[in-house]
């Protein structure tokens, strides 16, 4: 097909981009003259010069001959202004400049509108961020610049991507721009239209002409008939009669309902499709048809209006294929779905069970560590009743917290399920809160992090103890995690309503576009070999607070640091709380 024939439908579209093309040489030639002047590149820095270029005939100065001609006899000014104005207004194409290393350095409304970004977010990116991954790796931007560098100009259609992530198909040319004295290379010119309605309506065209190939050629895997207007059968092909049972002399005459269930025969659905095609011209569905003996299968069914030149429907294309075999394996692969679902729901559990287990394991680690250096060093005299006690009373909470923590594993699975039964009892959170510091004292001290907590005494309410430590010991690790070598706050407050805890580092810090992602299951914003983690904790304890009717929020500035507040009902949660099921 040329390229003439494939532009037919689209005209007055035609007319405007000639416009637009005659205006960029016109605008070309005259960003390459020189001399310029340095505040607008675009004005002649001799007054003299401009006036004899003002007054000298369109032969003499190049003008083109046909749509570019009267932008070409006017004062350079007014080129540039009828131009800008041109480029600004148009909507229905991205027309930008780029720099000769394909950086963005102008932006028009209709490039805002096709690609979404706004000017002061894209001028300065490089022009890649607009192609797809695979193209990216293929280095299809860099080749594209190199044609359009070697041969002037380059032309293609292809996916593109929106700053929202979606794609649209794009037709795209590329004008390199040289200075007419050195040719020396300026930049490129790009110009973009959105042909994803086309490419959508050539696709529609594409399978309108498969299907009539298959009628003329009288396949045998397609039950192809004609209907008059009324829906009455008029043709029978060799596949009909394979998939219906009926011969041509049995239903020729016969409405195309002899087809459909009873229940969609009593329902007017047969006469409603024929309306959908009649008024939209095409209809498309899958359902259960009835063969001459009674039994059913799944078919794939076209109903298509035809209509002569005058716009008289003559009658309807009735094209269905029988895919009860491919509804089958469909089924089939749905149930294999669920099977391989259900395995990676189970390799979550075990991500899950090595972080939560990971803590108190180290803090054990720590402690015996210690008591081992302790006793090489200087004996076990050394130790003392008072330390040894002390030792022995922070292992055995540590055990007894690894035994809660065992058997308590599977509710992570209840988590993902919205399952997850919780054991509300009467707490004070100051103390809680004060035991989770006191138990990362080594780790802030390997972290080079004071840890200053503020809770008051006497905030009395009903929740899990388990669970809401579970909670601040992932806050507070985090906090030194990404907050290492900064102070560490930690605040405690309450009104007549809820418990409000606070823990605000001074570290790295989230971007705003991160903050909601960071509470996501296996979400990392950062690098696992410099931080470690699974990115399993705030996830958790974002179900954990909700499951008490709690909140937990995040407030954020890259450098400066994070604040992770999280507010409790003083209530509690309701009886026989469960998480919420995670989206």
């Amino acid at each position: 097909m040329s390229r003439c024939s494939r532009w037919k439908p689209w005209g007055r579209l035609n007319v405007c981009a000639h416009y637009v093309n005659a205006s960029s040489r016109v605008f070309r030639d005259q960003l390459m003259m020189g001399p310029h002047n340095e505040s607008n590149p675009l004005e002649p820095a001799d007054a003299d010069v401009a006036g004899e270029r003002s007054h000298a005939s369109p032969r003499e100065r190049g003008a083109p001959s046909a749509g570019g001609a009267l932008l070409a006899i006017e004062p350079t000014k007014q080129v540039e202004q009828h131009f800008r104005l041109l480029v600004e207004s148009v909507r229905d194409y991205a027309i930008f400049m780029l720099d000769p290393k394909g950086y963005v350095s102008s932006w028009n409304e209709g490039a805002q509108r096709i690609k979404q970004y706004r000017a002061e977010e894209i001028i300065g990116q490089h022009f890649s961020r607009f192609y797809p991954a695979e193209d990216l790796e293929r280095g299809k931007p860099a080749w594209e610049l190199t044609v359009a560098t070697a041969e002037g100009r380059f032309e293609d259609e292809g996916w593109r991507v929106r700053k929202d992530g979606s794609r649209f198909w794009a037709n795209v040319i590329i004008t390199a721009l040289r200075d007419p004295k050195t040719g020396e290379l300026r930049g490129f010119a790009k110009v973009t239209r959105d042909f994803t309605e086309r490419m959508k309506m050539e696709q529609a065209l594409r399978q309108s002409e498969e299907r009539f190939r298959l009628l003329v050629e009288g396949v045998q895997d397609y039950a192809i008939c004609m209907l008059d207007p009324d829906g009455n059968v008029a043709t029978w092909n060799a596949g009909a009669r394979g998939a219906t049972g009926y011969q041509a002399g049995e239903i020729i005459g016969q409405p195309v309902s002899r087809f459909y269930t009873p229940e969609e025969r009593g329902s007017g659905e047969p006469e409603r499709q024929l309306e959908v095609a009649r008024e939209q011209g095409r209809y498309e569905e899958e359902g259960w048809r009835v063969r001459k003996d009674g039994s059913r299968f799944w078919a794939n069914v076209v109903i298509t209006a035809l209509r002569n030149e005058t716009g008289e429907l003559r009658g309807f294309s009735h094209l269905a294929r029988d895919i009860t075999a491919k509804r089958q394996s469909e089924e089939q692969r749905h149930r294999l779905a669920a099977a391989l679902e259900a395995v990676r729901t189970r390799e979550e559990f075990l991500s899950i069970a090595g972080h939560e287990l990971k803590t108190p394991i180290t803090s054990l680690q720590l402690h015996i560590q210690s008591l081992s250096g302790i006793v090489a060093e200087k004996g076990i005299e050394a130790l003392g009743p008072a330390k040894v006690q002390r030792t022995l009373d922070v292992v055995n909470r540590q055990v007894q917290r690894l035994t809660k923590l065992i058997s308590s594993l599977l509710d992570v699975s209840r988590v993902t399920g919205g399952r997850l039964e919780l054991d509300p009892q009467e707490v004070e959170l100051s103390g809680l809160v004060r035991e989770v510091c006191a138990r990362f004292s080594r780790e802030a001290e390997q972290a080079d992090c004071s840890v200053s907590v503020v809770a008051p005494e006497g905030v009395m309410g009903r929740w899990d103890p388990l669970r809401i430590d579970q909670v601040f010991t992932n806050l507070l690790s985090n906090a030194l995690k990404y907050g290492a070598g900064k102070p560490i706050e930690v605040r405690l407050e309450r009104d007549s309503r809820v418990a409000r805890v606070r823990v605000k580092d001074h570290g790295i810090g989230i971007s705003p576009e991160n903050k909601e992602r960071l509470f996501g299951r296996f979400e990392r914003l950062v690098s696992s070999r410099q931080y470690g983690g699974f990115g399993l904790g705030l996830w958790i304890s974002r179900q954990m607070v909700e499951a008490h009717g709690g909140t937990i929020k995040v407030d954020s500035t890259p450098g400066e640091g994070s604040t992770f507040t999280v507010e409790l009902p003083l209530e509690g949660p309701p009886p026989a709380a469960k998480a919420p099921t995670p989206s």
